[in-house]
């Protein structure tokens, strides 16, 4: 293990973070994503400093196989966009770039201060150890360089997955307040990786759960469905019962549950999620609208009788709508959930009742902006495959 230092106001060297080599931490390499190494290896290669981070690093450290790759960089988010062609700066107030390869995306940030500024609050750029202290919770703490093969820890982060304890990096006090998903995060990660959550830990999300009450329903809907993809919804689920932070997150599903005092309808939906559990840890691809039906299966109603086979498409489309609100899912989506119901019931689907979705694809259209910037509109495309260094253990 190395130290890294920095000089303080005194002058004098001060011990700010512990760098572990490949010696000492197991992790399967392979398991990177090539497209997230190019993309580091090239932004070093410009001089900038980039790394891995977040729940990436904790996962491959457990072993496990990241769904994301973020990386962090030293590198604002203009000289990020003029270095890949593939790529679209997204945000208002702190603006992240997102890189696309194929079917993946890549969120790129640049380095966070902990500096609070009247006009933008605290969300401006800075260097890595104040990015450090900006992060949820140790687990999520670590830089991972998969070039120089080290892993750097601001926080005592490593320690912390070593031993599976969860524990907040921002002030109890601040953190939930700040945002309020974190305590949903804080679930998730628990019962994923198997992490104690401490005494005050513990009193703070009890503290603060009414909290989640402010949160948009567009951040809802995308915390519900990363809780339905990750294998473990039943247990998650069963948690923020407890927590009683899921009313919050589904009111109409938690006052037909009677808020999990309704042991039969609520063990109905517990065993629905572990069948979606199932499903999910044995096949790597589920679409969302599966998941959507594993989650309303056990409060979805067909009426006995009905005009035709379209005014009942309408009507369990809207049922959908109503139990799941207010998470907002594509139309798409829920209309391929009814398609799921329809096909499993038999019943065959009216024609163009399903709509076909927008597909939304911004990294052709960067091309054709970058094309026409540069008067190149004939260029051939060049994979950047090709100069991946592939990561060896």
């Amino acid at each position: 293990m190395l130290i890294r230092y920095k000089i303080n106001e005194h002058g004098k060297r001060q011990a700010i973070a512990k760098v572990y080599t490949e010696q000492d931490y197991s992790m399967q390499l392979e398991a990177l994503d090539r497209d997230a190494v190019f993309i580091i290896d090239k932004l070093k290669k410009n001089g900038f400093d980039a790394y891995i981070v977040g729940g990436a690093v904790r996962d491959l450290l457990l072993g496990k196989s990241p769904k994301d790759f973020d990386i962090a960089t030293d590198a604002s988010p203009k000289q990020i966009r003029k270095l890949f062609w593939n790529s679209r700066i997204i945000g208002r107030r702190f603006k992240l770039v997102h890189i696309y390869f194929q079917e993946k995306i890549f969120e790129v940030s640049t380095f966070r201060s902990s500096t609070i500024d009247p006009e933008q609050g605290n969300n401006i750029y800075g260097t890595i150890e104040e990015d450090a202290k900006r992060r949820d919770f140790s687990i999520n703490g670590l830089y991972f360089d998969p070039i120089e093969k080290q892993i750097v820890d601001y926080n005592d982060s490593f320690k912390d997955i070593k031993n599976r304890k969860m524990r907040s990096i921002i002030p109890l006090h601040d953190t939930f307040i700040e945002d309020p998903v974190r305590m949903i995060r804080c679930i998730k990660y628990s019962v994923a990786g198997n992490f104690s959550i401490p005494f005050r830990l513990d009193r703070a999300i009890k503290k603060y759960a009414n909290e989640l009450a402010r949160c948009s329903s567009s951040r809802m809907t995308e915390e519900v469905f990363k809780i339905l993809q990750s294998g473990y919804s039943r247990l998650i689920v069963e948690k923020l019962l407890y927590y009683k932070l899921f009313v919050h997150i589904l009111p109409e599903i938690s006052n037909q549950i009677g808020h999990g005092k309704n042991k039969i309808r609520t063990l109905e939906m517990l065993d629905s999620l572990s069948t979606l559990d199932f499903l999910i840890k044995k096949n790597s691809v589920v679409s969302r609208a599966r998941m959507l039906a594993g989650l309303v299966d056990p409060f979805l109603v067909f009426p006995d009788e009905y005009e035709n086979s379209l005014a009942l498409f309408r009507s369990v489309f809207k049922q959908i709508k109503q139990i799941i609100s207010p998470i907002t899912p594509p139309n798409y989506e829920v209309e391929k959930s009814v398609e799921y119901f329809f096909k499993h019931a038999g019943i065959k689907v009216p024609k163009n009742a399903v709509r076909k979705p927008v597909k939304n694809q911004p990294h052709k259209n960067q091309r054709q902006q970058f094309n026409r910037r540069k008067g190149s509109k004939g260029r051939k495309k060049v994979s950047p495959k090709r100069e991946v260094p592939k990561p060896t253990n």
